[in-house]
């Protein structure tokens, strides 16, 4: 078997799909979604396809090391996010070529089901409350994931502090002490608000604290962990082992959070989490992206003993012939070949755009540059 073609194609709202096409009609899918940055990666992914083209998709190490050590300048979004993509494809080829699900080619699943959390959009009106009692009577979610802080200045008002707080309070009073809920600060907190952030959210008891610090500082981030009693959490800017491995021997976390459309796709995910469990860290893998990077994320999800939980914002309803389904807050482990995905054709060409898509950006009061 050969690869023959590389093919990519840009989706609603965001997404970038990588399909790896070979000489017997069977073919890959993978996501590579690089939020704002697509139309970069989908350069990187055909320069990579260069090298592809004429490979076997069966040696899937041998390809990730030459694409990841092949082109001398190695690492960073850009570059990761294409390798993902493939990585993810080649995967999803092997399962198809063999007829089982990449769970199993990952050593078998360890669970039946994947647990995961709902996305619950914070708002000033208080509404965000309702939308979470909603979706847990709708879904059953046992867990939810919020952002509870605006721009924040490098050293903050007490009434900014206070208002994220209190944001993050109402909803742990709506939804009661069953309920787990994750804080995402976004890397939008230095160290100093951080820390006196966590410390008014530590009697809430929230599941984690999300880049509370951008993750590439993992001393500062290990100084907050010793300094609150709520887990600490970060990786969805990081990218392959290497990247996670200060964080990891320092346990200057609790949670890693590797994106498998930026990390290095399902085989460097899997040894990230493998590296965390050595460390008694968990794993809750970064997705906010498409239904083909989840469907990855579910097989690593599966085969994963430290697994905590999964993001996701959409189940598939706009791209696949059968979306997932959530019962109790869990989806099933996928059964079909490879990543065990079809994508529907016409919602594929409905959903069809040029790519062009850019993240919001902050300003301070003062016009100066604000984390978003």
């Amino acid at each position: 078997m050969q690869i023959t073609r590389l093919e990519t194609v840009h989706l609603r709202p965001r997404w970038l799909v990588v399909r790896v096409h070979t000489d017997v009609g069977l073919t890959g899918l993978g996501e590579a979604t690089l939020e704002g940055r697509c139309l970069t990666v989908e350069t990187a992914l055909h320069e990579m396809g260069r090298w592809l083209i004429g490979q076997d998709p069966r040696r899937i190490e041998h390809i990730w090391q030459h694409l990841f050590r092949g082109g001398f300048y190695r690492g960073g979004p850009v570059l990761c996010s294409a390798l993902s993509g493939i990585d993810q494809a080649l995967w999803d080829l092997l399962g198809q070529h063999l007829g089982v699900p990449v769970h199993q080619l990952l050593g078998g699943a360890v669970r039946d089901r994947v647990r995961l959390y709902g996305w619950v959009n914070v708002t000033s009106t208080g509404d965000y409350i309702a939308q979470a009692a909603k979706l847990a009577a709708e879904h059953r979610f046992t867990a939810f994931k919020c952002t509870i802080a605006d721009a924040m200045r490098p050293l903050e008002s007490l009434a900014q502090i206070e208002a994220a707080a209190e944001r993050f309070h109402a909803m742990r009073k709506r939804l009661g002490h069953d309920i787990d809920i994750g804080v995402d600060l976004h890397g939008r907190c230095s160290p100093a608000v951080s820390r006196q952030l966590a410390k008014r959210l530590e009697a809430d008891h929230p599941l984690f604290l999300e880049e509370p610090i951008l993750g590439d500082d993992p001393a500062a981030l290990h100084e907050l962990a010793a300094s609150t009693s709520v887990p600490l959490a970060t990786g969805e800017r990081l990218y392959t082992r290497w990247q996670f491995q200060e964080i990891i021997a320092r346990r200057a976390v609790s949670v890693v959070q590797p994106d498998v459309a930026h990390a290095g796709g399902i085989s460097e995910l899997r040894r990230i989490a493998a590296a965390a469990e050595s460390r008694d860290i968990a794993l809750a893998p970064h997705c906010p992206i498409g239904p083909v990077a989840l469907a990855a994320c579910l097989h690593v999800a599966a085969t994963t003993p430290n697994f905590l939980c999964q993001e996701h914002v959409t189940l598939g309803e706009t791209l696949l012939t059968q979306p997932f389904h959530v019962r109790e807050g869990f989806v099933d482990v996928p059964t079909g070949p490879g990543l065990g995905i079809t994508l529907d054709e016409a919602k594929v060409a409905a959903q069809r755009f040029d790519g062009k898509w850019d993240n919001p950006r902050w300003s301070h009061a003062d016009g100066g540059f604000a984390e978003w």
